[in-house]
């Protein structure tokens, strides 16, 4: 009897999982934290490899300091914030330009659906004008 309730417990349990696993929102999550790490990356690289040695430099050098990471005063590591606040603005940056050209997408599909919406087709407009003058024609 025992064994026959832990397999029913058991069962729905496994059962609940697998429905939960099956909703779209813990797969979409899944690719999200994966894209997410990836996205990181990619900014990281950017950061490390670009714009630090393009913009970042002449500080670095002025202060005779050769990675970002090691610049400090008597041992606060204010390099490595610093390289998090960059990496902070530029995948902001980033996420804001995505944001707004999907806002923008989002509104051109409004606009051709509001469009589509108003203008009926020729013939339909057409077939309403016969019926219209067909009915007027009988009224008289």
């Amino acid at each position: 009897m025992a064994l026959q309730n832990a397999k029913r417990v058991t069962g729905g349990f496994f059962k609940d999982f697998q429905e939960f696993i099956k909703k779209g929102n813990v797969i979409d999550l899944a690719i999200a934290v994966i894209i997410g790490g990836a996205f990181g990356k990619i900014v990281t690289s950017l950061i490390e490899d670009i714009i630090t040695p393009v913009i970042l430099n002449p500080a670095l050098k002025a202060a005779n300091v050769e990675d970002l990471a090691k610049l400090q005063i008597n041992g606060v590591k204010y390099g490595v914030f610093l390289a998090s606040v960059i990496n902070f603005v530029v995948i902001a940056f980033v996420i804001f330009i995505m944001i707004r050209a999907f806002e923008s997408m989002k509104r051109k599909e409004e606009r051709a659906e509001a469009a589509a919406e108003v203008k009926p087709d020729p013939q339909e407009r057409l077939t309403l004008a016969v019926e219209r003058l067909a009915e007027v024609m009988e009224s008289q």
